[in-house]
């Protein structure tokens, strides 16, 4: 593993700029995952952990997210993360007391499970230096990126390993060379918790064309029920974009102000949605946090068939 500077700076237009993008073909190779939120919604939980280690069943909702993104090809990851993010860092580094002690007392299986987290992937760290918002967040990626395509994965929005939707999205930009993001159709009463998107059907059933986006609509006013999800396979000039955009809803830097410029023909290639219709984990609200746990807990190998007889008496109980 091996970490980037945990630079502390601002981006701002102008800034760390590299050559302006072309029209070459951009082969994704690497994963950006934005970390830096507060977790206020689970406080005082999040006090002084980061949300995104909070568990899911045996391990921190950051590791499934590492490991979706090396399930689908990209082992460089770059974690963007804030004040506080301590534990998250040390979770992805070795630690060489606690694998002697476990290799001392012959327990090779949680030898093997704490090892698992610093040899998943070529790990590095960045911070964002101030919470200015997700477009700002992705910004600070353009030197570990370069001129490359790209994908983001929103570190507390958890992909069901069964539900290979990242790997589906890279095969789409492979082959159309093109900016694509992850949508899921909400009840149109949740589409002001999501960014929203204005479609268009292309050939294939599961792929879309973007024509616009909104943040958080107002129900009345969405172009529909399609929510943008945590996930996005991003050409690298989408920094340009980042640069020349204006604070947006909450006075922060909007990743979806900037796809919108795209999606509205500011860029030479569409924007494409797919349109995911399985299993997906909000991590960052409590109550899904918890059907999160209980979902992929009856489906663990080990505590699986205890937890799924316990439910059912407790489901029992309350009839």
């Amino acid at each position: 593993m091996s970490r980037a500077a945990h630079g502390s700076g601002v981006l701002h237009p102008g800034e760390d700029k590299l050559p302006a993008m072309t029209n070459q073909t951009c082969a994704v190779t690497k994963a950006v995952i934005p970390a830096a939120g507060l977790g206020t919604r689970f406080l005082p939980a999040t006090k002084a952990m980061p949300k995104e280690m909070l568990p899911i069943v045996d391990k921190p909702a950051i590791q499934y997210v590492v490991e979706e993104a090396v399930a689908a090809g990209l082992p460089d990851v770059l974690i963007i993360t804030g004040r506080n993010k301590e534990n998250l860092i040390s979770h992805f580094d070795s630690v060489p007391e606690l694998e002697q002690t476990l290799q001392n007392k012959g327990d090779n299986f949680r030898l093997r499970q704490v090892m698992e987290a610093s040899e998943l992937a070529d790990v590095h760290f960045l911070r964002q230096g101030q919470p200015l918002g997700l477009g700002h967040a992705v910004g600070r990626a353009r030197n570990h990126v370069g001129n490359e395509s790209f994908a983001v994965l929103l570190g507390d929005d958890l992909i069901d390993g069964r539900d290979p939707l990242l790997r589906r999205m890279i095969e789409v930009h492979d082959a159309q060379q093109v900016t694509v993001v992850a949508l899921m159709e909400v009840p149109p009463e949740q589409v002001n918790l999501y960014g929203c998107a204005a479609v268009e059907p292309t050939d294939e059933a599961d792929v879309v064309r973007i024509t616009g986006l909104v943040e958080k609509p107002n129900p009345e006013d969405a172009p529909s029920n399609l929510a943008v999800i945590g996930r996005y396979v991003l050409r690298p000039e989408i920094f340009d974009i980042i640069e020349g955009l204006e604070p947006g809803r909450g006075g922060e830097y909007q990743l979806t102000d900037a796809l919108n410029h795209l999606a509205l023909g500011e860029g030479e290639r569409p924007v494409l949605g797919v349109i995911f219709d399985g299993r997906r984990y909000d991590t960052g609200d409590r109550a899904e946090w918890i059907k999160a746990n209980l979902l992929l807990g009856v489906e663990h190998e080990e505590l699986g068939p205890e937890l799924r007889e316990w439910l059912v008496g407790f489901v029992k109980s309350l009839a």
